[in-house]
């Protein structure tokens, strides 16, 4: 009989919090991680900063200032109950929602706690007692890394290694309905001196979520980062420097309701880096583009603005560009081992291998992630908002044709942009890759479509076809 693999857990969270409680569990080799079932869609709440596309990528904003994502619209939100409001019965600073234990506020407030939770944490609670669950006991935590199928979180009274209970398990309709790096849970955490893991009972519906589509042929959607303020897109300035791999990152970023800023890293490679800024700015309409180099700590400076208190941001990229390098700058510390550029390709080596939350010293929460090499799109609520942010150009340009059905083709009269192609005011790769997502979201959002119908029961399934029948037969009636 082969023995067992024990998980390596490394517990680097810089809050200075007491350590976990104990080591994982050995994992048997060939052990699977726990898998969703069917498809449903995340409920993200919307952003009360919604601004006009047009009015977003024209207004100016202050120096220090960083834009919202005007793209975070409450397309995926479903009827819910009333939600009860948190009853704030104990002394100053400890809030209670109804039967969960009392929580130290300010004790979370480092890890990004604002009264804004408030609402879904009484949410959640309610969800758990519809189902004829108690919430005795539970408390707010949030998750700081996740390690296949453990979790590690932090709460008031420190970190705890966690682990979804089996009710939870058995309720999660999709991958992306378990918890991720950057989620707010409801847990019950072991006492002082008990050995025992914490247990995740409830998730807190989120604000935003970093999703790409799951490598492969399964179609679902795996959650790379949630609750995130600003998102850092890395790319460095050598063979990894890739425009079109940076809008396909911006279409990402658009749907995650976090705020894109791109950060062309290892300047010093590069002969000219402030061309390549100009050229990605060309690229990324709106979004702030800034060439760094930590390994010697120019264009740092630059990233202050966003490093507010109690601010989450995540870094994404591919393999080797320096996010963990990055990230032990900003920190002042080596949080996250680094590894240098290989010999003989100029390419960076692959390091993180998980996803974690590590606090800086001003107060920042920064997430460094395992390279992506591929970015598969997903589109959570089917929805082309995201699409038109990261290509906004070529959205305007499209609304200045002569007829509003136009299909740019090249028999089509009036075309504004079969004229600018043809002037060069607009690059045929660019739009080429506006094309290309174009179809891939469309197609993921069919796919996914298809899965959500199978996953119906037979009767509702023969419901449904049925409409469709009938208002194709209405429609006939209205065109005779």
């Amino acid at each position: 009989m082969p023995k067992p693999q024990e998980t390596a857990v490394s517990c680097g969270f810089l809050l200075g919090l007491r350590p976990c409680s104990r080591a994982p569990r050995p994992q048997a080799r060939g052990q699977a991680a726990p898998l969703a079932r069917s498809v449903a869609s995340l409920n993200r709440s919307a952003d009360p900063a919604f601004r006009p596309l047009r009015a977003f990528f024209h207004s100016p904003t202050k120096k220090g200032e960083i834009p919202l994502n005007p793209f975070h619209t409450d397309k995926n939100s479903v009827p819910q109950a009333p939600r009860p409001p948190l009853e704030t019965n104990g002394p100053d600073g400890i809030v209670t929602a109804p039967s969960l234990a009392a929580f130290d506020e300010e004790a979370l407030q480092p890890l990004g706690w604002n009264e804004a939770w408030s609402e879904p944490l009484a949410a959640a609670a309610s969800r758990l007692q519809a189902g004829g669950l108690s919430t005795a006991g539970l408390e707010p935590a949030r998750i700081v890394a996740q390690f296949s199928h453990l979790y590690r979180l932090a709460a008031a009274d420190g970190e705890h290694l966690a682990e979804v209970t089996g009710r939870y398990a058995h309720g999660a309709a999709s991958r992306t309905s378990y918890p991720a790096v950057g989620d707010w849970v409801l847990s019950s955490v072991p006492k002082p001196g008990d050995s025992s893991r914490a247990s995740i009972h409830a998730l807190l519906e989120r604000r935003s979520a970093l999703i790409r589509k799951e490598a492969g042929q399964v179609q679902e959607g795996q959650v790379v980062a949630a609750n995130i303020d600003v998102l850092f897109l890395t790319m460095a300035l050598n063979h990894d420097f890739n425009l079109r791999r940076i809008e396909r990152y911006l279409v990402a970023a658009w749907e995650s309701g976090a705020t894109p800023v791109v950060l062309l890293t290892k300047a010093d490679l590069a002969d000219d880096p402030e061309a390549l800024v100009r050229e990605v700015e060309g690229a990324a309409p709106g979004v702030a583009v800034h060439a760094v180099s930590a390994q010697l700590g120019q264009g740092l400076e630059q990233l202050r603005p966003y490093l507010q208190p109690g601010r989450t941001i995540a870094v994404a990229g591919s393999s080797g560009v320096g996010k963990s390098t990055l990230l032990n700058e900003l920190a002042g510390e080596a949080s996250q081992r680094v590894q240098g550029v290989r010999g003989g390709d100029d390419r960076g080596r692959h390091t993180t291998t998980h996803r974690e939350l590590f606090r800086l010293p001003g107060g920042a929460l920064l997430m460094d992630t395992p390279g992506m090499r591929e970015l598969q799109l997903w589109d959570e609520g089917g929805s082309s908002s995201a699409h038109a942010g990261a290509f906004a150009d070529i959205e305007e340009l499209a609304s200045q044709c002569r007829y509003g059905d136009c299909t740019h083709g090249k028999r089509e009269q009036g075309c504004a942009i079969k004229s600018a192609l043809a002037s060069g005011e607009l690059d045929a790769g660019r739009y080429e890759n506006y094309l290309k997502t174009g179809r891939e979201l469309a197609r993921v959002a069919r796919k996914e479509q298809a899965a959500a119908r199978k996953s119906l029961p037979p009767a509702r399934n023969k419901q449904r076809r049925k409409q469709e029948r009938r208002s194709g037969k209405e429609a006939a009636q209205e065109r005779d």
